[in-house]
């Protein structure tokens, strides 16, 4: 199985930045697809961003422009670089990977989320 650990989360005044960070661990034998979502207090969970083994990157429309997702393979870990941060903004992060392990099927594996708090 993979385990997926989230962290760089944390309190940011509007306009601040920050970067969260995602390194997954296990018996990997290739990861498909890596993304962040976010849920707010009463909010069904959005999607924030992915990328594939490929580059390919996708952003949800609230975010183009601010934030910017990257992939490190070597180190089966993803990034979110935060810009230009908003109240709207706030949520618990949660990192989601597609893989493949020596004891699984291709499925998806989500962390434990990070909390990301925009406020004055």
């Amino acid at each position: 199985q993979v385990q997926l650990v989230e962290s760089g989360g944390g309190l940011v005044q509007p306009g601040g930045s920050l970067r969260l960070s995602c390194a997954a661990s296990g018996s990997i034998f290739s990861i498909y697809v890596m993304g962040w979502y976010r849920q707010a207090p009463g909010k069904q969970r959005e999607l924030v961003a992915t990328i594939t083994s490929g580059g390919s990157t996708h952003y949800a429309d609230s975010v183009k422009g601010r934030f910017t997702i990257s992939r490190d393979g070597a180190k089966n870990t993803v990034y979110l670089q935060m810009n230009s941060l908003r109240p709207e903004d706030t949520a618990v992060y949660y990192c989601n990977a597609d893989a493949l392990t020596i004891t699984a099927d291709r499925t998806y594996y989500w962390g434990q989320g990070t909390q990301v708090t925009v406020s004055s």
